[in-house]
């Protein structure tokens, strides 16, 4: 690998940033295989692959939007104007993922493993998406919380919905993010 890819590879992971306002266009599928391929080369101990993929169509926004205020409404909220904000949501972005962790009982590879190991699929797949031009916000909020939606979703209790991915264009440019003093972050260990 030469200097300059290198160089290439840490500007694309200085640069990305959630941007909120998304439009079109959004990946293709040929795009988006390319980014669900590389989030799947994420560190996985025992290669269980705990990550799933659930991808939301432009045309089921809406539909997706009911079943969040459905989600919120499981959780206990009643006010009417906080569903009716959370069925807009799919509309921050032309395109939607969500990213599930599916955990399983293994004797050598903790949850917590295999929900990290989600977490570097995520990152990956975002890697991936800026790379090809597009930009991205990762959300949670109280929705994931929602026993009721993980089963539409197929999952367990014990299943986690991850993150939900917006994807599209960058409706404007965004400040670039401030160097950050990795000193204040990192110590050498010594014996004691």
């Amino acid at each position: 690998m030469t200097d300059s890819n290198i160089e290439t590879i840490h500007q694309n992971i200085h640069q990305r940033q959630s941007i909120g306002q998304l439009i079109e266009p959004a990946p293709n599928t040929e795009q988006l295989e390319k980014a669900v391929q590389a989030a799947l080369t994420a560190p996985d101990h025992h290669r269980l692959k705990p990550t799933r993929f659930v991808v939301v169509t432009p045309e089921l926004r809406a539909a997706f939007g009911e079943q969040l205020a459905s989600a919120l409404a499981d959780l206990g909220e009643t006010d009417s104007a906080q569903l009716d904000r959370v069925k807009q949501h799919p509309f921050r972005a032309p395109l939607l993922v969500l990213v599930l962790t599916t955990i399983q009982d293994h004797p050598k590879v903790p949850h917590f493993e295999q929900i990290l190991s989600t977490g570097a699929a995520i990152q990956n797949f975002l890697l991936s998406l800026q790379a090809q031009g597009f930009a991205t916000m990762w959300r949670s909020g109280a929705v994931v919380e929602s026993n009721w939606l993980k089963q539409q979703l197929g999952l367990k209790q014990q299943d986690l919905i991850s993150g939900i991915i917006y994807i599209g264009t960058a409706a404007k440019a965004i400040a670039p993010r401030a160097e950050i003093d990795s000193q204040d972050f990192v110590k050498v260990w010594q014996v004691t």
